[in-house]
């Protein structure tokens, strides 16, 4: 597991991928500050010039007071100018950054087994990606060439005074080294941290919240629930609430303080100014000097400020990041360095062990115990038993999607382990009950199953899965956008979409988990057409509780508790009298089933 940095040091580590690019910002960011800075001096100058000559004004050197408003001018072009490229080269830096940390984190989520997703919300991994990333770029393109700057004025500014008078600016660094001890004892403080990272948990718990409660809100309004009644969300909302408050609470006071501090400078700098005027009344230059600190004085709390709300954004920043690297900290499925591919495309369980211990259920007893079967090429094998058997396990051991604890796994007698992952992709189309198109174009979606496809094969796919006919009736055909902000499609619509990408990818192994389970009559005889035309001469397994629909299949195998507890045709099985006749007499007697009134009672 790589161990990364914290704090600081890990922020420096991601901006160092483009530090070239920051390196100039810095640069650019520094020029700039001292550019702005010269009009100050330039004010001083001027003003200097007209107090020698407060007797005679007209005696004023107007070459001198013209020449230091030039330079303030171009000054200020030149501090502009180094402003915008200095903010150039940071934001370049940080967009480039930002697109490589999210297309790792994306990777990276995408080589972890599903034990990792199914047990962490989809809000907290949308938030880290969305907007723990988002921070780090506010970090790179604004915080570090502001700090940068910042400092950069500081020193001009107290480099300037100090050569004008020492004794002035050590009494201005008195309520500045005051509001940074202040500062700092907020910022490391070992209870503020506590605070943010508890603030932080509770902003991620409503981001998983409130994607539940929107997914759920068909069954919200049915049941007549509002965000109170809905207690997770609500509860967490009041959480956030609480923990807000007390963030806040926690701060006021030394906040307080420090603006308090940071406002008085000039009540710092006055007394000590008047006590050397009273030493000295008739120094004309030193009325200069304690004008020039006058003006410039107050200026110092800006670079204070901005440390201050830096202090606080880098808290929420290393937060973020520290979140972001727990996900990159999450182990991914093991690769193999060289694949080994597999000449042949049976599929064969060896004495196979699952649990989902690994996977955040702690304590959970074995989901497949010590199961063997072999799915032979050409033939079709059904897996079929009670709700919680394990046969949906065994289909989702197939393409890796988690490991197994005891046995193996094998494809053409190759441990799937030793197969890379996109090669095992490869060889293996997966059916799902629940169907997953994405917020795209019909055609993008089919596509996904093999991108490189010409648009003809793409065509073809559709019409072999039955759902050609429907798509060129919709607005745009192909080029219809589905999802949310499009056009929806029925259940069973779906389902044909997604036989369509399966075809078009054509693997020698496919799986199919319950894929006509919520198709209605007449989707499913389409569904049917489509499911014979992508079965030809491949591997297949079959999950179904609708047992007519595997009543012709080669291999019928029987879960019950994790074990395969019968094995044969339809028709063997029939004959063996056992688990599997049992639930063929129960399904075939649904039949039998009517709506009716209660027994006693006569029609209303």
């Amino acid at each position: 597991m790589v161990k990364y940095e914290s704090g600081a040091g890990r922020l420096l580590e991601i901006a160092a991928e483009k530090s070239a690019l920051l390196i100039w910002a810095g640069i650019f960011s520094i020029c700039s500050a001292i550019f702005l800075q010269v009009p100050y001096l330039a004010v001083y100058f001027i003003l200097a010039e007209l107090l020698r000559n407060m007797a005679q004004p007209e005696m004023a050197d107007k070459i001198v007071m013209l020449h230091w408003g030039m330079i303030a001018m171009l000054s200020l072009i030149g501090g502009i100018i180094a402003m915008y490229l200095g903010g150039l080269c940071s934001h370049i830096a940080a967009f480039h950054i930002l697109y490589k940390l999210r297309l790792r984190l994306t990777e990276h989520i995408g080589r972890l087994s599903l034990g990792y997703l199914t047990q962490t919300s989809i809000g907290i991994v949308r938030k880290t990606l969305e907007q723990n990333v988002e921070k780090i770029e506010k970090f790179i393109a604004h915080q570090l060439p502001d700090i940068i700057s910042v400092m950069g004025a500081m020193l001009v500014m107290l480099a300037a005074m100090f050569y004008l008078h020492p004794w002035l600016t050590v009494v201005c660094l008195i309520p500045l080294f005051l509001c940074l001890a202040l500062q700092l004892g907020m910022m490391l403080n070992q209870q503020a941290k506590q605070r943010v990272r508890a603030y932080y948990d509770a902003l991620e718990q409503i981001n998983a919240s409130t994607v539940q409660y929107i997914r759920g809100m068909a069954a919200v309004k049915v049941f007549g629930q509002t965000v109170h009644s809905f207690r997770q969300l609500y509860h967490d909302i009041i959480r956030y609430r609480d923990l807000s408050v007390r963030y806040s609470d926690q701060f006021q006071n030394g906040f307080s303080m420090f603006k308090v501090v940071l406002g008085s400078i000039l009540t710092f700098v006055l007394p000590g100014g008047i006590y050397l005027l009273s030493r000295d009344p008739g120094n004309i230059d030193l009325v200069l000097v304690l004008l020039f600190f006058l003006i410039m004085a107050p200026g110092l709390a800006v670079p204070i400020y901005k440390l201050m709300h830096f202090a606080g954004a880098f808290r929420d920043i290393t937060e973020g990041v520290a979140r972001i690297d727990s996900i990159l900290q999450e182990k991914p499925l093991p690769q193999v360095e060289i694949s080994s591919l597999p000449q042949s495309f049976d599929v064969e369980f060896d004495e196979v062990t699952f649990s989902y211990n690994g996977y955040g259920a702690e304590g959970s007893l074995p989901v497949l115990n010590n199961v063997s079967f072999k799915a032979l090429p050409g033939r079709i094998t059904a897996l079929v038993g009670p709700s919680g058997s394990g046969k949906s396990t065994a289909a989702n051991l197939i393409p890796r999607f988690w490991d197994v604890d005891r046995g193996a796994v094998k494809i053409g007698g190759i441990d799937i382990r030793n197969i890379q992952s996109k090669d095992l992709m490869n060889t293996v189309s997966f059916v799902f009950q629940d169907t997953f198109l994405f917020y795209d174009t019909l055609y993008a979606n089919i596509a996904a199953g093999r991108p490189s496809a010409t648009r003809e094969e793409v065509y073809a796919a559709a019409r072999a899965a039955q759902c050609h006919g429907f798509i060129e009736r919709l607005p745009q055909g192909y080029d219809t956008v589905i999802g949310e902000g499009g056009t929806y499609l029925s259940g069973g619509e779906e389902q044909r979409v997604a036989v369509a990408r399966a075809i078009l990818k054509n693997a020698p192994i496919l799986v199919l988990d319950e894929a006509t389970a919520f198709a209605d009559a007449e989707n499913e005889y389409k569904l049917q057409l489509a499911l014979k035309a992508l079965m030809c001469d491949k591997t297949v397994i079959v999950i179904a509780h609708r047992l007519a629909s595997i009543k012709e299949a080669d291999n019928i195998l029987v879960f019950q508790r994790g074990t395969i507890v019968e094995e044969g045709t339809h028709l063997e099985l029939i004959e063996g009298n056992g688990l599997y006749t049992a639930m063929w007499t129960a399904y075939t007697n649904t039949d039998a089933w009517k709506l009716g009134t209660v027994a006693g009672k006569g029609n209303r």
